[in-house]
Order: C-alpha cells, then structure tokens, then sequence
C-alpha cells in the first residue's frame, strides 16, 4: 500500500508538471512571429485555460486563478519542487546541503552584472540568463578551487558564499550612482509574485525537462560516487565529471527557484524535503521520491498561504516544508544522524 501511494503521488506529480509544462510554452507561443502560424492557437489555447482557472475560481471561492501571472508562478514552484529536491538528495546525502547556499548568493552577483550590463547597453534579454550563466560559471569555478586547494573542504565554500554576496552588493551600490536600475532587487532577495516572466517561466520547464533528464540518465553513476567516492575512483568512474555535473544541477536549480523562494531561501527546498523523507524513508530511491512529494506540497501549500496573506512566496514555503520536517520527526524513531546514513 505503501509503495502504491508513492507511486500514485509520483505518478499525479508528473502529470501535473506536464500541465504546467504545456501551460508555460503556450503562455511563450501566444507571442511568436506571424510568420510562425502558432500564435493565434497558442492564443486560444491560454485564453481556455485562463478560462478554466476562473471557473476554478467560482468552485474553490478564490479570486486569483483568472490570472496568467499565478499560473506563471504556480508552474515555476511546481517545476522547482521537483528539481530541487531531486538534485538535493544527492547534495544532502554527500554532506553538501551548503553549496545550494554558495550558488544562491553566486547568482546573486549574476544579477547584479545582469543589471549593470542591461542598464550600460540597453540589452533587451533575459536578467536570468545572465544569472543563470555567471552561477554555472561560479559553480565550476567552486569545484575547480575545492579540488586544488589544501584547505579544509568547507573553506572554499564559504569564501565563494560571502565573496560572491559582496561582488553583487557592491555591483548595486555602485551601479546606483550612474544607471537607473528599475528592477525589484529585494524580490530576488526573498521572492516576489510579481518577477517571474513569461520567460522566466520558459527557463525553468526547459531547465526541468533538462535536469530529469540527466539525473535519469546517470541515476546510477551519481548514486555510487554519493555513497563510495573512494570505490568510485577504483572502478574508474570519472568522478570529477560527476561532481562537476552535481554541481552545475545545483546552480541551474538555484537560478530558477530565485524567482519565487529568492536568493536567502532558496537553499532550504534543496535541504528540507531530503531531510523530512530521509526520517521516514527506507531506500535511496524512496528517499527520492518522498522528497519530491514534499516538495510539492511545500510549494503548493506555501504559495496558497502566501497569495492568501499577501506574504512573500519564498518565506511561506520554507515555513509550511519546515512544518512537515517537525512532523516527521515526530513519527520517526531515527536519530538526525541517519540521514546521511540511512
């Protein structure tokens, strides 16, 4: 019965992410060229599907699901509630719940250059983008200094975490005095409704369909180097390639869970699901599949209470997946030290 739950709720997790998918590339087609042809029934497609969310509306006694924006921002948290926890347990397992942190902050700085190198040439593209390439770069980086250096294997970390949060306060202090910058940086600090665009929102599901399909591909490459580096290397595995792909995961996934949980807490949604199925489940693999689940009604729940409340998104997940980890732990008769063990 067990196992046929977690199936069923895998399986309607799916199924939901795929809506939503579909969702965000119909949101993007409405706007594509004449020459393309899709536009006008990309256009009626969204329009039946915003029509759905107002009849949902009259059924659930709400007042927001009329609107494109929440649906932008609900699949950009369904997306990320699968991606974060499926990349996180490989972090948390390997005792590197901090490098979400580093690669938040490092993102953080991305933003910063995004904003000066919009405001100094008028680029009309994405801020994301620009965050999303300096935070794979910072992640390489990471794993390239953590490999060479003789210092303790958490020292790089937090001098790339506090380094690169400096860069991008001075970046926007600094900007400030000659660029007029329009652009809500305490949203991307704690998360704001209003900054996931439409191509936000693309990046994302392109980013998710991406990731799934890594992880799906060498699910079992990055299981070995999770619980035997040392046997890894023996059997020649390329290891190094390995944590550079783990690492590079984790930036992808940082930069697309900034739009809703912002920079400060969107390492908790790498940690917190991994560590509330870790004390109930009773395989890698089910630890996997929990984490997700958690995930998602830690992102459905939070953003429910927060458009509710008029709160920000980013700090009612976190409350609602904290609340879920102290329920765990209170059914659970393991002890904090099997999580990495178990």
């Amino acid at each position: 019965m067990r196992e046929r739950l977690e199936f069923v709720g895998i399986a309607a997790t799916g199924l939901f992410a795929v809506l939503m998918i579909g969702f965000v590339l119909l949101d993007w087609l409405r706007f594509a060229p004449e020459w393309a042809v899709v536009g006008p029934y990309a256009t009626l497609a969204f329009e039946q599907f915003l029509i759905v969310g107002a009849y949902m509306d009259v059924y659930l006694g709400t007042s927001v699901l009329r609107y494109a924006f929440i649906w932008r921002m609900i699949a950009t948290g369904v997306l990320i509630g699968i991606v974060a926890p499926l990349v996180g347990t490989y972090l948390v397992h390997r005792q590197m719940a901090l490098i979400g942190e580093t690669l938040a902050h490092t993102a953080f700085a991305g933003v910063a250059i995004g904003v000066l190198f919009i405001a100094a040439t008028g680029w009309h593209g994405s801020l994301l983008f620009v965050a999303l390439v300096v935070s794979v770069l910072g992640a390489i980086g990471l794993q390239r200094l953590t490999e060479r250096t003789n210092s303790y294997g958490d020292v790089p970390i937090a001098i790339i975490l506090s380094g690169s949060f400096a860069v991008g306060t001075l970046l926007i202090s600094w900007g400030r005095d000659f660029a007029a910058m329009a652009i809500d940086i305490e949203g991307f600090l704690f998360g704001n409704l209003s900054i996931v665009t439409i191509e936000g929102a693309l990046m994302v599901a392109l980013l998710t369909v991406a990731v799934v399909a890594v992880v799906a591909v060498t699910y079992k490459q990055l299981l070995f180097i999770t619980f035997d580096e040392q046997a890894a290397r023996v059997a020649r595995l390329n290891v190094d390639r390995y944590n550079t792909l783990l690492i590079v995961m984790t930036a992808v996934v940082v930069v697309g869970a900034m739009q809703i949980l912002g920079v400060i807490l969107v390492a908790a949604m790498l940690v917190i699901p991994v560590a509330t199925a870790s004390q109930v489940a009773r395989s890698f693999r089910e630890t996997l599949y929990l984490s997700i689940l958690v995930g998602q009604i830690a992102v459905l729940g939070g953003l429910a209470f927060a458009i509710s409340a008029d709160l920000p998104p980013g700090g009612s997940i976190v409350v609602v997946a904290i609340v879920f980890y102290l329920f765990a732990i209170a059914v659970s008769d393991r002890s904090g030290s099997a999580i990495s063990m178990h």
